[in-house]
């Protein structure tokens, strides 16, 4: 999978530096008008959780287009090197 120690070191960095990103990041507000005037009819509790399920419907989206978009920049990378040999 991996073709080198510094390939596999960069994708461990890469990883451990997402895991950091979504801990850190905990005091977003991700509510549009409509759903903050449900949330404050709800309780506290209850519009805490209703933010972060929006946050995760957003994260998700984003997370796989990442993914894609690694997957396709890796792919056109490897077949630059075939050509170029």
């Amino acid at each position: 999978m991996y073709r080198n120690d510094l390939e596999m070191k960069k994708f461990v960095c890469f990883f451990v530096l997402c895991v950091c990103f979504f801990l850190i990041v905990n005091n977003v507000s991700a509510q549009c008008s409509i759903c903050t005037k449900t949330a404050s009819q709800l309780g506290e509790k209850a519009g805490l959780g209703l933010n972060t399920g929006i946050i995760y419907l957003m994260a998700t989206p984003f997370a796989v287009a990442g993914l894609i978009g690694y997957r396709w920049f890796k792919q056109e990378r490897n077949l630059r090197k075939k050509t170029e040999e």
